[in-house]
């Protein structure tokens, strides 16, 4: 399914994201160093096997990305104008190499955008579930998408 029209949306639509995605050593390894991050936790083995999680954890950054890269053929591809702010952004379960997520998206809000009447506002809350059935990202997400053409 391609990115929908705002005035394809309603109030309390839940999307269930067909793409799944196994997290790899790669994935995280390149996210950390792209983005200068050079938390242990995320690139040592030994530091991170001294943690209190006994392994590496996943970059939050690249957590985040892939939880809204994986709602975005099911919902703005092709219709979004501009991602306007990601707001209550929580991660409240860890994520390991070797995990699969999936992820959810319910609408909660539409309202008409005052600055461009061909478009409109349509705010998402995407989850990121694991394997284990955990939440483990969760945002809000408020997307100028357009209106379907006259």
């Amino acid at each position: 399914m391609a990115g929908r029209h705002f005035e394809d949306w309603t109030i309390g639509e839940r999307i269930s994201h067909e793409i799944r995605r196994t997290v790899t050593e790669t994935d995280n390894l390149l996210f950390s160093t792209m983005t200068h991050n050079p938390q242990p936790l995320h690139i040592d083995a030994e530091a991170a096997k001294a943690s209190e999680f006994g392994q590496i954890l996943v970059n939050g950054t690249f957590t985040f990305a892939l939880m809204v890269g994986l709602s975005v053929g099911d919902t703005t591809m092709g219709t979004l104008v501009a991602n306007l702010g990601y707001d209550k952004l929580v991660m409240p379960k860890p994520v390991f190499i070797g995990d699969t997520m999936r992820a959810e998206t319910k609408v909660v809000d539409l309202r008409d955008s005052r600055s461009r009447p061909a478009a409109g506002i349509v705010t998402f809350q995407h989850e990121l579930i694991n394997q284990r059935v955990e939440v483990v990202c969760r945002c809000l997400r408020s997307a100028l998408v357009q209106r379907r053409p006259a």
